[in-house]
């Protein structure tokens, strides 16, 4: 089986790519990114200049790349939507078009602000930020297609998240960290979205819907996590809580609560709480 990761550079992209070359069944696994390192290069808004006949032999295209920054995808929004939308669709369609099944990264975004909601699988999107309503707009152009599937991520922790890695520098710098509140998510780990892919390549006909939500449990805020660190790590973190301005929350709700239909029925992840997926983190990340 041979699969093909679109934003090869990328966070995610990096441990996807580390699990699938450890054995996971794979023969080879084709990095595509704008970067000069060894791969296919693609320019997502040149992407009609992609060779796309190397993908003839390719199993699974794992879709991660994107402008991911909410405030820039308002603030650029015509350059963000030729990249996560005009870009993005060419690709995955000329993917298709090749017999490739094409696995998205969406994000909870897609849902929009519901007061009180808890979004699953079978609710409505009704995306309103920028961000959110380009995941949207590639969900509903591609849903359908048997070929096709998105995983919507939530805010995903590890030992390398940018949250994480702040108050990291922070403990290692003496100095103290500002902590916005309120800002909740349903959080997930980096090693439970490895999972999550693996579990849908190999059983990708067996799950039929055309969406999965990969989500924690709990609802989890900067605050907890803060503690978290706290609590692992000996209480090195010295940190303020800060209400952040209006501005930070034009591009993001304040609270995103979603969960999954499937992740349980399934058999797909293990049941644990928030602390003991953020101290395997931080345990395969080396800090404990």
């Amino acid at each position: 089986m041979k699969t093909a990761i679109v934003g090869s550079s990328g966070y995610i992209a990096g441990y996807l790519i580390r699990a699938l070359e450890a054995g996971a069944g794979i023969r080879d696994v084709l990095r595509i990114d704008q970067t000069p390192e060894p791969g296919a290069f693609l320019n997502l808004l040149e992407p009609e200049r992609f060779d796309y006949d190397i993908l003839d032999d390719v199993d699974h295209v794992i879709f991660t790349a994107a402008v991911s920054g909410p405030d820039k995808c308002a603030d650029e929004y015509e350059f963000c939507r030729k990249i996560n939308v005009d870009g993005t669709g060419y690709f995955i369609r000329e993917a298709l078009a090749r017999g490739c099944k094409v696995l998205f990264f969406s994000s909870d975004a897609v849902f929009g602000d519901i007061p009180g909601e808890i979004y699953t699988e079978a609710s409505e999107t009704k995306a309103k930020t920028p961000y959110g309503c380009m995941k949207k707009a590639v969900e509903d152009r591609f849903r359908g297609d048997p070929r096709f599937k998105a995983i919507r991520l939530s805010y995903v922790v590890s030992a390398r998240d940018r949250f994480v890695s702040y108050c990291l520098s922070c403990i290692q710098s003496g100095e103290r960290a500002d902590v916005f509140h309120p800002f909740y998510r349903s959080c997930i780990t980096v090693s439970d979205v490895v999972q999550v892919v693996l579990w849908l390549m190999r059983h990708w006909d067996e799950y039929e819907s055309a969406v999965l939500n990969v989500a924690g449990t709990e609802l989890v805020s900067r605050v907890r996590i803060a503690d978290e660190l706290n609590r692992l790590l000996g209480n090195k973190l010295a940190y303020d809580i800060s209400r952040p301005g209006d501005d930070f929350y034009r591009n993001r709700p304040a609270v995103t609560q979603m969960k999954s239909l499937y992740l349980e029925r399934y058999g797909i992840l293990e049941e644990k709480s928030f602390t003991e997926r953020l101290k395997k983190e931080l345990e395969d990340g080396g800090l404990l």
